[in-house]
């Protein structure tokens, strides 16, 4: 069997349950893989005068997380606020005299997010009654707000930071200070807490705890029963089971929202809709694999208009793209669309032509504004790449122009470059690449092969095309072997590959991808850094040794008859 085949056991995520266990919500399942922030969130406290900044990321569901962290590590100790003799106020663990008492600690927590008002703050003097209406500051132990939220609001934003300095905030003239006694957790995105840190000089001296959530748990340091049991708590809020084969399938599809085989996703919000529209779709209180199966199609279906617009010009062949037969000097790279909530993968038909020149390998996207600097940088190392194997000791005499065909939006990133490089390799030695298999990968100057983002698009996005036109078992991806980690394919693409009408390679160098898409041993130099005649590398060097002029001549037919004869001048 050829090593750089991928078998099917790799190509999605595996996870070993027992047969019948039951799954116990708890804070602390819910805090799944936030120690960081449980430690941050102990020792605000324990501190004096030391708040906190929790970074969430998109599909948090933030009050669960809140709730979490307050039952595991809150502490509430009875707190009254007196008013004193000297007409001033002060938090005390006991209650004094009912007159001298204005507020007392009545909630263990409280979030504010939305429109916030200065009374939600600090609460508000009712002049009829004369007195103190407490506000979340003074009736919380904990307070946590929606960054986003506060600071849409300036002055609140200032008046937090004036009462963080202060310690202590006016109500009302009728009134003394009153004195500061909460802890307060700013909820937002890190970028504002790198922003506020660099932007507001008292920030850092006031949030000096960051807790930053993470969005996905590592199976090398948690378990798959772990992250059932945080599963727990949406199986409960949504009052569902899920049958052993439905329940392994939201661990693939997890598994799929965190991009790795060894991790989970910890985006509850994604999950729990998913949950909900697949027990809509069951009109039961048990899922099983088909029903969710089927609601994650859904989604991809509701989401999918481009794709399926995309699908119809390859069909139409509006867009010219071969999938069988040989081509010199044109490949099949792969590339991935991404819009605000969907993404799919897109082949692009990628050529090169040469001629004698003075050694540019020319990008014909950047110079004509569609490619992106990224895409730049990965051509550079391209010219690199193939300066180090065939210009070490002379100068290429030769200039090279690589296009993505019928692109009509800039393309940027570095994973066209393994592509890119094969194509090139075609184009001098004239030997045709395999139009059935399509290559990504970017590559370094020493020609190994480094990883990309989207491979599962990327895949099944050549598959869906191959699919369409008829799978011949020819057809195949190459990928990175640094990408194996990643693969979590759709069981359309595990079912041909299992069959044999569909396959997978994976490579560490350069060497192996020219190999496999032109079925020609690429070459070992010599000590002289010379190719054998018959490898590619030797056909390249014979070509680009061509263009410099380096042959040697041509006998005459009398110096050769000569030769043959044995005389000697």
């Amino acid at each position: 069997m050829n090593s750089n085949v991928i078998p099917v056991s790799a190509l999605t995520p595996s996870f070993n349950l027992a047969a019948e266990q039951a799954f116990i919500s708890s804070p602390k399942a819910d805090l799944l893989g936030q120690e960081r922030s449980l430690d941050a969130f102990r020792l605000l406290t324990e501190t004096d005068n030391q708040h906190m900044y929790l970074a969430d990321y998109f599909g948090c569901n933030r009050k669960r997380i809140i709730n979490a962290l307050v039952k595991e590590q809150g502490q509430f100790p009875t707190s009254s606020l007196i008013l004193d003799e000297d007409n001033a106020t002060s938090w005390v663990e006991h209650k004094e005299q009912q007159n001298k008492m204005l507020a007392t600690k009545t909630h263990q927590y409280q979030y504010l997010s939305g429109s916030i008002r200065k009374a939600d703050l600090i609460g508000r003097y009712n002049s009829e009654t004369q007195t103190y209406e407490a506000g979340l500051l003074a009736s919380c132990h904990y307070l946590f707000i929606c960054a986003d939220s506060l600071w849409k609001k300036e002055n609140l934003w200032d008046l937090l930071l004036e009462i963080l300095d202060k310690q202590s905030y006016h109500v009302h003239s009728q009134l003394p200070a009153v004195a500061f006694k909460c802890k307060v957790i700013l909820i937002g995105s890190s970028h504002q807490y790198g922003s506020c840190w660099l932007g507001e000089p008292s920030f850092s001296r006031h949030f000096p705890l960051l807790g930053e959530l993470l969005n996905e748990m590592d199976l090398s340091e948690h378990t798959a029963l772990d992250y059932c049991q945080w599963l727990a708590h949406i199986f409960n809020d949504l009052n569902i089971t899920l049958t052993r084969s439905a329940l392994l399938l939201l661990l693939q599809y997890s598994s799929k929202l965190a991009d790795h085989q060894q991790r989970l996703s910890l985006m509850a919000v994604n999950i729990e809709q998913l949950l909900a529209q697949a027990k809509a779709y069951a009109q039961s209180l048990e899922i099983s694999e088909q029903v969710l199966l089927h609601s994650i199609g859904m989604i991809n279906q509701r989401h999918n208009a481009s794709e399926k617009l995309s699908e119809q010009n390859f069909d139409d062949l509006f867009i010219n793209l071969p999938t069988q037969d040989e081509i010199i000097g044109q490949i099949n790279g792969l590339t991935v669309v991404e819009n605000a909530e969907f993404s799919y993968g897109e082949p692009a038909r990628i050529t090169a032509s040469v001629h004698y020149g003075d050694g540019e390998v020319a990008d014909i996207e950047r110079k004509s504004e569609l490619g992106g600097n990224i895409h730049a940088k990965g051509m550079m190392i391209l010219s690199a790449c193939l300066y180090r194997i065939f210009g070490k000791d002379a100068p290429l005499h030769l200039n090279a122009n690589i296009v993505f065909e019928q692109s009509y939006q800039e393309i940027d990133g570095d994973s066209a470059s393994l592509a890119e490089y094969c194509c090139l390799i075609s184009a001098i030695s004239e030997k045709p690449i395999k139009q059935s298999l399509a290559a990504t990968g970017a590559i370094d100057q020493f020609g190994n092969v480094q990883a990309i983002g989207g491979v599962n698009e990327k895949i099944e996005g050549f598959f869906k095309l191959c699919k369409r036109r008829g799978l011949t078992g020819q057809q195949g991806v190459i990928i990175p072997s640094s990408n194996m980690q990643q693969l979590n394919l759709h069981h359309d693409v595990v079912e041909a590959i299992t069959a044999g009408k569909f396959t997978l390679y994976q490579v560490k160098h350069i060497d192996e991808a020219v190999e496999i898409l032109m079925q020609t041993q690429a070459g070992t130099a010599d000590e002289d850094n010379q190719f054998p005649d018959d490898s590619l590398y030797g056909l390249v060097q014979s070509r680009l040794e061509n263009l410099a002029g380096y042959q040697e001549e041509e006998k005459s037919l009398f110096a050769r008859l000569i030769e043959k004869l044995g005389f000697s001048s």
